[in-house]
């Protein structure tokens, strides 16, 4: 595929680009304006294409356990989707450059770029209008992505918004069960967009349920019911094969208190406030929230801090009061967001571990709380001295949630064998593609299709008669080539779009042998 001799200027720090090109400038010349405004990576992408494969991952194929590699899906539709990815790509670039949709689509549609290829590709097989109506979605699902996203310029501008999402986190009230659970969840992903560098990484479900330690039951419904609600967490792609789904942590809202049951409950024994009644109709917490999330997210994968044992309610008291020592009753439920009586009960809890003490009316945690080991705290009343805990394991084994996260991470394992043995199976029934190599472009050999028409079937005419009934079925038609094509008002294509598909195949073919 030749490329244009001339090679846009780039600069970076360029102000905002005008992707409107004056009225007499057309052909490359338009492209060369577009992408002289776009960043070096861009300009090469819709240049040369994906010449690293960065785009083609999972695509085609997938690297077994034993050094395989073991075909997922036919050539034809890896490389459809590989191309997808390229074209979304490529409309994220111009949309966050300022461009337009008709400056994609010249730069897609140019005969030149290599990186449009999948959408003039759609145009040859399908028909113009189809590729332009493919290239507006594409470019509808780019703006909003753009719009919602912020740009990072360097590794220390991702950081620095990790960090003040974390301090978001860490200030806003997360109340009841349920957002204690989502808080953990949120930790854990904020642990993911840490190691990856920025808020966009890859986690799967099984991989966040165990980071946060509940089930992977409960991780959905947080998900559904708090955290994508409530704007902060959006599911970009949904993961494939041993590929996690792709997340963006965003500045989300705070999450109301009174959240909604799920539809499956449908009878319950507790109702909303009654105004009328003169109920409380604002929660009891309020909403000078403070936690150390750091200790939040190094403790809430020890079996310790399971839904039966000491629970998400004493995480957020530990981080709170490492946030904040010396904490009165009043203070701590406003920091920690849990209401009073789960903060009197968890408290006692923790005392009973030797983990938390109180002088006077102030709460602190015990020099080695964070380790799980406590002191002996003598009962105010009965003089009785509990005896202290020695390591998270101890706690849990009080409590009979020792290895619980084993048994989850056990589970979760069988379950991706399962799964992975399952696309294998899947990947046997799959006819391989045979290509051969011709300058270094990979052309498909063409295998008998399924889809042909025997000739028991054909009439004059062209038309298709009905195995079942005997009689023609309307709307079908056999092609020239002798198979079968469904007529429909969308699908109609042209003459010369139909001649123009035929000859490049031919030529293509020919060419090769």
């Amino acid at each position: 595929m030749p490329h244009p001799t001339a090679h846009p200027h780039y600069s970076p720090s360029a102000p905002r680009p005008d992707f409107s090109p004056p009225e007499a400038v057309t052909g490359s010349h338009t492209a060369l304006q577009g992408l002289a405004s776009l960043p070096k990576p861009a300009a090469d992408l819709v240049l040369l294409g994906d010449l690293t494969g960065r785009y083609a991952t999972g695509s085609y194929s997938r690297l077994a356990p034993d050094g395989r590699t073991v075909t997922l899906r036919a050539y034809r539709q890896g490389a459809a989707e590989h191309g997808h990815r390229i074209t979304a790509a490529l409309a994220c670039h111009v949309a966050r450059a300022g461009g337009s949709l008709d400056q994609l689509i010249r730069l897609l549609l140019h005969p030149e770029h290599e990186g449009g290829r999948h959408a003039r590709t759609i145009a040859l097989r399908s028909g113009q209008s189809r590729a332009l109506d493919y290239i507006r979605r594409v470019w509808a699902s780019a703006s909003a992505t753009v719009s919602m996203t912020l740009a990072l310029g360097s590794r220390h501008d991702a950081f620095e918004v990790l960090a003040a999402l974390r301090d978001r986190i860490e200030t806003t009230p997360w109340r009841g069960e349920r957002g204690r659970t989502a808080l953990r969840v949120l930790g854990a992903h904020l642990n993911f967009a840490e190691t990856a560098g920025g808020p966009l990484h890859h986690a799967s479900e099984r991989q966040t349920a165990e980071e946060a330690g509940i089930s992977r039951t409960t991780l959905r419904v947080v998900y559904e019911t708090v955290l994508k609600p409530c704007g902060w967490l959006r599911r970009l792609r949904v993961g494939h094969g041993r590929e996690g789904s792709t997340w963006y942590l965003d500045q989300g809202s705070v999450p109301s208190h009174r959240v909604p049951a799920l539809p499956s409950r449908l009878w319950t024994t507790q109702f909303p406030p009654d105004p009328a009644l003169e109920e409380w109709t604002t929660p009891e917490t309020a909403t000078a929230a403070d936690i150390d999330s750091t200790v939040l997210s190094r403790l809430m994968g020890h079996d310790a801090f399971a839904h039966h044992g000491l629970g998400s309610a004493a995480l957020v008291i530990l981080s709170a009061l490492h946030a904040r020592p010396a904490q009165t009753i009043a203070d701590l439920i406003a920091s920690s967001s849990v209401s009073r009586a789960t903060t009197y009960r968890t408290l006692q809890r923790l005392a009973d571990h030797g983990l938390v003490q109180h002088t006077g009316e102030t709460w602190a945690l015990t020099p080695r709380a964070l380790q799980g080991f406590g002191i002996r705290i003598p009962d105010g009343d009965t003089g009785h001295t509990a005896a202290p805990a020695q390591g998270w394991d101890k706690v849990a084994e009080r409590h009979g949630t020792r290895g619980v996260a084993a048994r989850r991470k056990a589970l979760h394992a069988g379950e991706r064998d399962l799964y992975q043995k399952a696309l294998e199976r899947l990947s046997e029934h799959r006819n391989r593609a045979v290509v051969i190599v011709r300058n270094g472009r990979l052309v498909l050999v063409p295998t008998v299709r399924p889809d042909e028409v025997p000739a028991a079937w054909q009439t004059a005419g062209g038309r298709v008669l009905d195995p079942a009934t005997g009689r023609a079925a309307d709307g079908w038609r056999v092609a020239t080539d002798g198979r079968l094509i469904l007529i429909t008002p969308a699908g109609q294509r042209t003459y010369d779009e139909l001649a123009a598909a035929h000859t490049q195949a031919l030529n293509e073919w020919e060419s090769t042998t």
